[in-house]
């Protein structure tokens, strides 16, 4: 890429940096790193996606991103965008294809040494019982018209109903797991026919379910909230809604095309395409992408009792002494309508999270009662090889980003690129080598979710606890994975 093209944000202090107001935006880019990571950053074209971002109707605050920042469709991933309900749009590419990609964390009472060697037996189980990959499907989960169409309604809830899992676990979900407003009529036939058999499956690339333990704890008073110690086993789970969210994704970019050429908006990328927030074409997307949503907090939810059911199994233990309790379920990509103080007074406005994470504060009415005196659970997993970690919410970061922050740790290499790099080499057995059994669907799967394709995911919650936009709570350790 030229050199003309490299955009230079202004320093406003450590962990945040300024793209200056100029030509078309509306508004500054804020952009959180450090003052390391912004070279990476600036070698693809995420900075000028902040900017582009800025110039949509109806924007209100900054054009957002957070550290884990890179190149994506439209919107940048990481990106961080808020729009006025009256004038403001609504865009299928500031939330994404994988609408609702998010991760669960359960938490168990068992310690590292109790089961590590265990961990074999318990990823092969997983691996199992979990369809995972491209293509994958629950060839014993049928769904009828009429159950189909609960799921789109109703997510999680329908899945608790019918026995995975309990309703326990919905308190413990953003929006309990079920967001009003799906509309199944404006979903086409074709998404119906890709998310039908693939309900309950891991999906391919970067998804996985994950056995961790605690490594550190950095906040004794909000890990004890949260029910989580030195040393305790976890289960992380990371999907979102399959084909059916990326087929609504995709019919809904060929609408919005038509609709950025009839309101006469004049977009610096025909990818940021959309439609006013209250428009035919706005309420379509906005109805289909809660049935997207809600299909993947079903699909987390029924994964997560086939994880129940395999450590049951593995381990010849019950519930109750395993003591498997679900922390929380956060959503990565999803566009909300929200209410926030802009410019002093409280409005409701349409905030777009894409590979982002809702960061609500202690006493904030969404966060769950068991949470109000921490704040809400942020869930940020990195790469198989290195460690993730459990924030929570902080009241700068409803002053600051409308309540978010960073999702993961984000790509440093494109797959082509990791394939590349990783020519030669056994990195099943690298990981095994580090203490970590791994199994994945393919080897191609494995070269192109190797370590080094991620940044450092401490690197990057640094800079959302410096900046105060994020609070670390505890660090965890991988000690089996499977991967999609």
């Amino acid at each position: 890429m030229g050199k003309e093209q490299i955009i230079h944000p202004e320093k406003i202090d450590n962990s945040r940096w300024r793209v200056l107001k100029r030509g078309a935006m509306h508004t500054d880019g804020i952009v959180y790193a450090s003052a390391e990571m912004l070279p990476k950053i600036q070698q693809d074209q995420s900075l000028k996606q902040v900017a582009n971002v800025a110039c949509l109707p109806g924007i209100v605050g900054s054009s957002l991103a957070m550290p884990d920042i890179h190149w994506g469709y439209g919107f940048p991933i990481g990106g961080v965008a808020a729009f006025d309900m009256d004038e403001g749009v609504i865009s299928p590419g500031g939330v994404g294809y994988d609408i609702n990609c998010g991760v669960r964390l359960f938490r168990t009472g068992l310690q590292r040494d109790d089961i590590v060697r265990d961990i074999p037996s318990l990823i092969e189980g997983l691996f199992a019982n979990i369809p995972s990959g491209i293509g994958s499907a629950r060839k014993d989960l049928k769904l009828g018209g009429k159950d189909y169409e609960a799921v789109l309604k109703r997510g999680a809830t329908w899945a608790a109903e019918k026995g995975f899992g309990s309703r326990n676990d919905l308190l413990h979900i953003e929006d309990q797991g079920c967001i009003a407003g799906a509309d199944p009529t404006v979903v086409s036939d074709k998404a119906f026919e890709r998310g039908r058999p693939q309900l309950g499956t891991l999906g391919s690339g970067n998804h996985f379910v994950e056995i961790g333990y605690i490594d550190q704890v950095c906040d004794e008073q909000a890990a004890r909230m949260l029910g989580l110690s030195l040393g305790a086993i976890v289960v992380t789970v990371h999907t979102g809604s399959r084909g059916f969210g990326y087929q609504v994704c995709d019919d809904t970019i060929k609408i919005m095309l038509k609709a950025s050429q009839k309101y006469g908006f004049n977009l610096p990328d025909k990818q940021l395409c959309c439609a006013p927030i209250n428009s035919p074409e706005g309420k379509r997307y906005l109805g289909a992408m809660t049935c997207a949503a809600n299909y993947a907090f079903a699909n987390r939810q029924i994964i997560g009792h086939w994880v129940r059911q395999t450590f049951e199994q593995v381990l010849g233990a019950s519930q109750r002494e395993l003591r498997m309790e679900l922390v929380y379920d956060v959503c990565h990509n999803i566009a909300k309508i929200e209410k926030h103080t802009v410019g002093g007074q409280e409005q409701k406005v349409c905030v777009h999270r894409k590979g982002a994470t809702r960061a609500f504060p202690p006493g904030h009415p969404l966060v769950p009662d068991a949470y109000k005196q921490c704040g809400q659970p942020v869930l940020i997993p990195g790469d198989m090889g290195r460690c993730s970690y459990v924030l929570v919410g902080t009241e700068q970061a409803m002053q600051e980003t409308f309540g978010s922050t960073c999702h993961g740790a984000g790509r440093a290499m494109s797959r082509h690129q990791a394939k590349k790099a990783s020519r030669g080499r056994a990195i099943a057995r690298e990981l095994e080598d580090k203490g970590i059994y791994v199994r994945a669907a393919g080897r191609a799967t494995l070269a192109e979710e190797m370590p080094e394709a991620y940044k450092d995911v401490s690197a990057v919650v640094d800079v959302v606890d410096s900046a105060g936009v994020g609070k670390k709570v505890v660090k965890l350790k991988p000690l089996g994975v499977i991967k999609g």
